[in-house]
Order: C-alpha cells, then sequence, then structure tokens
C-alpha cells in the first residue's frame, strides 16, 4: 500500500447555513465510506483563509497566499491505496466536485531522515 494526499481546491465556498450543513453531511457520507474501505491513513483538516507565504533567497515574509480561488488549498487527506490510479477512483467521490473545485492526487514520498 502508497500513501497519496488528497488536496481539496476551490469550490463555491458560498452557500446558505442550510447548504453549508447538506454539503457538510456529503463530506462526512464520502470519508466514513473511505474509512469503512480502510483507505483512511490520516483524517487531516480543513484549512482556515490566509497566512503568510516565505519566499526564497531573501526569506521575505507576506500575507497569503493570495491566488485565483480555483488554486487555494482549503484542506487535505492521506489515504492509502493500491496506486496512484485507485487513489484518483476515490478522490472521485469528493463533494467538492460539485461546486466547481477539484481534487489534487499526490503521491507521498518514503524516505527516512537521518
Amino acid at each position: 500500500m502508497r500513501e497519496f494526499t488528497l488536496l481539496f481546491r476551490g469550490g463555491d465556498q458560498s452557500a446558505s447555513p442550510e447548504t453549508m450543513e447538506r454539503r457538510m453531511q456529503k463530506w462526512g457520507a464520502w470519508i466514513n465510506e473511505l474509512r469503512a474501505g480502510g483507505y483512511v491513513k490520516e483524517l487531516g483538516r480543513p484549512l482556515e483563509e490566509g497566512g503568510k507565504v516565505v519566499r526564497a533567497q531573501a526569506k521575505t515574509i507576506t500575507d497569503g497566499p493570495y491566488a485565483e480561488t480555483k488554486d487555494i488549498v482549503g484542506g487535505f487527506l492521506i489515504v492509502q491505496t493500491d496506486d496512484l490510479a485507485q487513489a484518483a477512483e476515490l478522490a472521485r467521490g469528493c463533494p467538492i466536485l460539485e461546486i466547481g473545485g477539484l481534487v489534487e492526487v499526490r503521491p507521498v514520498m518514503e524516505m527516512s531522515l537521518p
């Protein structure tokens, strides 16, 4: 089994409280389905808006990240599957796709630190 990070990007975040509640129920159902299948390695968490960006060489710190809405990472989840294709197939059920978002599926590199 390999580990893959599912990065949740973009999506229309404007909604009524009732719509947000329905969306959260869909997220919960999807994650519970992944858990039941034994795919969830680490639950991850949603990320708050804003933050700081530290840039190379000068190591300057600025407010951010400010990117196009579709590029902002809203959260993540780490799954374990046999391969990238299976991880991508799991991502097809993500509720963020229903509101115009996307799921970036990235293999987690195996490494050991000295």
